[in-house]
C-alpha cells in the first residue's frame, strides 16, 4: 500500500513539475478565474451571461424552450472562448490570451 501511495505522489510531483515548467504567460490568472467560477457554482445568478436579444427589447416574452437555447448558447460560448485562452497561454501568446480572458470574464457573472 505505501509503495502504491509513494509512486502516485511521485507521478503527482512530476506532472505538477512538468506542467508548472511549460506553464504560459496567463496560466495563474486562468487558474485563479476557474477557481472562482468553481466557487461560484451554488450561487443563484452565478453562470456564463448572453447579450439580450432584440425580440426581448421589443416587449416579447421569452418561452421555455428559448431561455433553454440561450443558456445553452451562453454555455457553449463561454467554453470556446476560455478554451481558447487557454490554447493561446499554451502558445505564449500574452496579448491574445490576456484578451481571451478578459472576454471570458466579461461573459461569465460570478455573483
Amino acid at each position: 500500500m505505501n509503495r502504491r501511495i509513494s509512486a502516485a505522489f511521485f507521478i503527482s510531483a512530476y506532472s505538477l513539475s512538468f506542467a508548472s515548467a511549460h506553464a504560459g504567460p496567463c496560466t495563474n490568472n486562468i487558474a485563479q478565474f476557474e477557481l472562482a467560477v468553481r466557487q461560484s457554482a451554488g450561487k443563484p445568478f452565478a453562470g456564463p451571461m448572453a447579450a439580450q436579444s432584440v425580440g426581448a427589447q421589443i416587449d416579447r416574452q421569452p418561452t421555455p424552450s428559448s431561455v433553454k437555447r440561450a443558456e445553452k448558447q451562453a454555455k457553449a460560448t463561454f467554453a470556446a472562448t476560455l478554451g481558447l485562452a487557454r490554447r493561446l497561454d499554451a502558445q505564449g501568446n500574452l496579448p491574445g490570451c490576456t484578451r481571451a480572458l478578459d472576454d471570458a470574464k466579461a461573459m461569465y457573472n460570478l455573483q
